[in-house]
């Protein structure tokens, strides 16, 4: 998940304008990049934030622990 958040930034786009396209309060989408809510595999909040930044779901779930 952090790779998408680094992309996005990289790209200009603030964190909240990211998280109001994916359909996510900004303080959901902040507790999922920055690990502080467990990520399952294929998480459909996570998926959706990979839509709007144009990733695979491979590359949004990169790093993430299964075992969660």
């Amino acid at each position: 998940m952090r790779l998408a958040i680094l992309q996005a930034r990289s790209n200009g786009t603030r964190q909240y304008e990211i998280a109001k396209a994916a359909g996510l309060h900004p303080v959901v989408f902040s507790s999922l990049v920055n690990d502080t809510r467990p990520v399952r595999p294929d998480d459909p909040r996570v998926l959706r934030i990979g839509e709007v930044l144009g990733l695979s779901a491979a590359d949004c779930f990169e790093g993430t622990d299964d075992g969660r």
